[in-house]
């Protein structure tokens, strides 16, 4: 027997377990779905750019920067859900899913790749998805609402 065993035997404690390290039970993808948008702007900020401009390489690297960090965010939000939260059975419950969020890593990559608005937008919509997809989990219908982000768009929310 282990010596945490012993110890739990000792001090008469049953062993518990729980889905992430705290355990916390606060699981939202908003985060994500915001990191999406942002990527999403980025594209719009850097389509707009004057090149002519003096303070063009700045405002350039500062809008790639941000995209970077915000279509990594975007990946780790999920990556957290789907590790710390989906189980097994949500995954038969919706075929999809273990796809979906193998195609959110892909478009995350692929968004910071490139200033192609197309495939920023390509991971809004699969992070949308898979935010619908939680809530349903959750047992939650969801709507979506206007983002009211210079991004446009919506956002994917609990009823």
């Amino acid at each position: 027997m282990s010596f945490i065993k012993t110890l739990l035997n000792k001090m008469n404690i049953s062993e518990v377990s729980a889905h992430c390290d705290i355990p916390c039970g606060i699981y939202d993808p908003y985060q994500a779905q915001v990191a999406a948008h942002t990527v999403v702007r980025m594209d719009d900020l850097i389509a707009g750019l004057d090149k002519n401009s003096p303070d063009y390489d700045h405002k350039l690297s500062r809008y790639i920067a941000t995209k970077e960090e915000h279509g990594e965010l975007a990946k780790h939000e999920v990556r957290v859900i789907w590790g710390d939260f989906m189980k097994p059975e949500h995954a038969q419950q919706f075929p999809e899913l273990q796809g979906l969020v193998w195609d959110i890593m892909k478009a995350g990559s692929g968004a910071r790749q490139t200033a192609d608005k197309q495939k920023a937008l390509d991971l809004l919509a699969k992070v949308q998805r898979f935010a619908e997809i939680f809530w349903q989990i959750k047992g939650k219908s969801t709507k979506r609402v206007p983002s009211n982000f210079p991004s446009g768009g919506e956002l994917v929310v609990p009823e």
